[in-house]
């Protein structure tokens, strides 16, 4: 079995590939820098880009299974090449925002395009629909914590069930190597709710550090977040924020009834991720 995984030096993506050799699988890797993959020996590295469709004709080749990132400017083209290649199954990175068909939901209307590619195409697929990454809090407050030791956020007490993505990984892993996964959309959370407050409390204990945590107003979030994103995310973001304070989410146990362990837990996302949080603190305090 020859297994693509797109986006495989991305930090999903390098799970997938992980977890594929791990169960025997001949694998491929995508990424447009192949010099600096960095993965593991034996996988087969190609040179190719997403956005570039014509450059996966030759990763393309005798391949059964692919593993794809999310593209969807170009995703009814590269599904178009995988199936001329013979491609059998297709397991797609997508999201839980697809489940909000208000039309106004930017993530949403992204993986929704991706999908609605795979699910024409008339390839065996699975959706992989994560909710909240807990990676995202790398680029949301790592570098205040790096450098301040502070966190600034509204709604403090907002939980969330943020997801680790070496499990989102391992989901996606087991549906392109085992069968009877065909047709199915899993939406995967991780195992509790926390709160922001606690989330910090969890960073601080795993980076052995004091995380200050300061309650600003949604307006401030607003314009600090404007600096490095796009305003249909900033508010996206923030509706989320403001939307757990009234309505809790539910854990799933989606990760555990595919994997047979419990999924993995914030605090365990916090050590896995302690020198992302620290390194430069420790810099700048030099």
């Amino acid at each position: 079995m020859t297994v693509l995984v797109t986006g495989a030096t991305g930090s999903v993506g390098r799970h997938v590939v992980d977890h594929l050799v791990a169960a025997g699988a001949q694998v491929r890797a995508l990424t447009r820098t192949p010099a600096t993959a960095g993965l593991p020996d034996g996988v087969e590295v190609f040179e190719g880009d997403l956005e570039q469709p014509q450059t996966l004709r030759a990763a393309l080749s005798g391949v059964e299974r692919l593993y794809l990132f999310p593209v969807p400017g170009t995703a009814r083209e590269v599904v178009a090449l995988a199936e001329e290649a013979g491609v059998r199954r297709i397991v797609v990175l997508s999201s839980s925002s697809v489940l909000d068909t208000s039309g106004d939901n930017h993530s949403g209307e992204h993986h929704r395009t991706v999908e609605r590619a795979v699910e024409e195409s008339g390839i065996e697929w699975t959706f992989v629909r994560p909710d909240e990454f807990a990676t995202n809090l790398l680029w949301k407050w790592g570098h205040s914590i790096r450098t301040e030791g502070v966190v600034r956020t509204p709604y403090g007490g907002a939980p969330r069930v943020l997801i680790h993505e070496a499990d989102v990984a391992a989901v996606a892993a087991t549906a392109l190597v085992e069968d009877g996964h065909a047709g199915q959309a899993y939406v995967l959370t991780g195992p509790q709710a926390i709160t922001q407050v606690d989330q910090v409390k969890a960073i601080a204990d795993a980076i052995g550090t004091e995380v200050a945590f300061e309650e600003i107003t949604p307006d401030q979030a607003r314009e600090q977040m404007g600096h490095f994103m796009p305003p249909p995310v900033v508010e996206m973001i923030l509706g989320y924020l403001a939307d757990a304070m009234d309505n809790p989410p539910v854990p799933l146990d989606t990760v555990e009834r595919i994997l047979g362990r419990p999924a993995l837990t914030f605090a365990r996302w916090a050590a896995d991720h302690a020198a992302d949080f620290a390194h430069r603190r420790e810099t700048v305090a030099a």
